[in-house]
């Protein structure tokens, strides 16, 4: 009964200086997929002229570990900086677990006797480095973009752990900004910028984020750089691992002149408020006054001799208007235009 064949397209190079194997190697790949490209290098020179190849792209490299003009250890050194993301399986006859585990730890994707080889290990053995090759270098793409999104990031970044609150990682805009170096960092806690009066609130917030463990958490805070300068901070921060350990990664946006705006915005206000009430409360006393007394001297005519004392009401509520009106202008000339950049 004819086996159905596995249609998937593969490319493989397979260093083998025995013919025999090669042939053995040839068939158990051309049993299980439909169309196989199999390319041969008998040793290791050819193996490394078609490695450096730009137009070669194989899936797969299987590599004899015994060839004539280089082997071992030696061997593997050399095939694995030339096979850059194809993944490499070794082909050997020892069956020395230890042996295995030296070839892995070397970067080989995997290796196999060749005594138990067959169709079906192969195959095996071929999809599942093909695969895990692919999500390694998935991963490792996604590092990179961690890197670089955390290290370029013009946002001053960080990571702690969430038990000790060391420092255990910062980005550049970070050590610009606080003024402290990567080594200083990595030598503190959270606390050290923090000022001294805020830290209870500190304390209590990270007992909160060690209880509930929220996906996302923010506020603002007051940070404390080097040259003891108190900023005003956004603050977002998620749990992630790192380094194996329970972390917070940190973005901190300096917020400091928008709050100072915002405050200096709030101070006039209540200036304005101040003024508002003086002319609705003190103003209108003497104005008032005045007005009566104003009306009592039309009644009684000018020329009448009860004014006098009535003229000296006046001018003691004008005094009086006069002194209220000039707190206004001082209370007026506190509000200046503020500038926000």
């Amino acid at each position: 009964m004819n086996k159905i064949k596995d249609k998937k397209q593969i490319e493989i190079l397979v260093v083998e200086d025995n013919q025999g194997d090669f042939t053995l190697i040839q068939d158990y790949l051309e049993e299980r997929f439909l169309s196989p490209k199999i390319i041969w290098a008998k040793n290791f020179k050819i193996a490394q002229s078609i490695l450096v190849d730009i137009e070669f792209k194989a899936d797969l490299v299987l590599l004899d570990l015994t060839l004539p003009d280089k082997s071992g250890r030696d061997l593997i050194n050399h095939v694995i900086p030339l096979c850059h993301a194809v993944p490499l399986v070794i082909l050997t006859g020892y069956s020395d677990i230890d042996f295995g585990i030296t070839l892995l730890s070397l970067g080989v994707s995997d290796y196999l006797i060749k005594d138990e080889l067959n169709a079906a290990s192969l195959h095996k053995s071929v999809l599942y480095n093909i695969e895990r090759k692919k999500t390694q270098i998935q991963l490792e793409n996604s590092e990179k973009r961690y890197n670089d999104l955390f290290h370029l990031s013009p946002i001053p970044m960080y990571v702690f752990d969430l038990q000790t609150l060391q420092f255990l990682d910062v980005n550049v805009a970070a050590e610009m900004h606080y003024g402290y170096s990567l080594q200083e960092f990595l030598s503190m806690t959270i606390r050290d910028i923090r000022p001294i009066e805020d830290l209870p609130h500190l304390m209590e917030s990270v007992k909160t984020l060690s209880e509930t463990d929220p996906e996302v958490s923010k506020g603002i805070f007051r940070h404390k750089r080097k040259n003891g300068e108190l900023i005003y901070v956004d603050i977002k921060c998620n749990t992630i691992r790192f380094q194996n350990t329970t972390c917070r990664i940190i973005l901190a946006n300096d917020i400091t002149e928008r709050f100072t705006y915002i405050e200096a915005i709030e101070k006039q206000n209540a200036i304005l408020n101040e003024i508002a009430w003086i002319q609705s409360h003190l103003v209108r006393a003497p104005l008032s006054r005045i007005m009566g007394i104003i009306d009592a001297i039309k009644n009684q005519g000018f020329d009448s001799t009860d004014n006098e004392k009535l003229y000296e009401y006046l001018l003691i509520s004008a005094e009086e208007l006069d002194i209220i009106i000039g707190d206004i202008t001082k209370k007026s000339e506190q509000i200046k235009p503020i500038p926000y950049k």
